[in-house]
């Protein structure tokens, strides 16, 4: 005797396995946008604390209640160009004043200075000035590639005129 599989029976399996795609893809999607995610670094300006092609795990949570402190490593859009990111530490919160060259300005409130570790070679606010808040995505936690330079990125205070 042959076996026709049911038509209406291997219909039901394919809609079943797409609704648990579509249910896991759900909860990634919101895991990576609220919680927490992967960042690949590039650039110099934040040698010799994190170098190209490094790992780091961020997290959303602390930008989302605005706890960000003086010292945190953050992803941010960029203020020149929104399309990409850019990874510095917070120099100067609302209200601090900050070097620029000669003189020194009044973080605005709602802003934020972002300055990288490697101030030779680091477009960051000392160009474009004080970055708003909002355009803060993630706070930097760890950085877990490669596995040999793993380290928790600690709370490290910048050298900058407080209030």
């Amino acid at each position: 005797m042959n076996y026709i599989p049911n038509i209406s029976n291997c219909a039901t399996k394919v809609a079943g396995v797409l609704a648990y795609m579509v249910q896991y893809g759900c909860i990634t999607h919101c895991a990576l946008e609220y919680i927490g995610d992967f960042v690949i670094c590039t650039g110099p300006s934040m040698e010799p604390t994190i170098y190209t092609d490094d790992i780091l795990l961020t997290e959303h949570i602390t930008p989302r209640f605005q706890r960000i402190k003086k010292g945190d490593i953050i992803i941010a859009k960029s203020p020149s160009n929104p399309r990409i990111h850019i990874c510095k530490r917070v120099a100067g919160m609302p209200g601090d004043k900050v070097l620029v060259g000669f003189s020194s300005q009044v973080v605005p409130r709602g802003h934020v200075w972002l300055e990288g570790d490697n101030r030779n070679n680091s477009a960051d606010s000392r160009i474009y000035g004080p970055v708003p808040q909002g355009l803060i995505r993630g706070r930097a936690l760890c950085r877990v590639w490669p596995p040999k330079e793993i380290k928790m990125l600690t709370h490290k205070e910048t050298q900058v005129l407080t209030r």
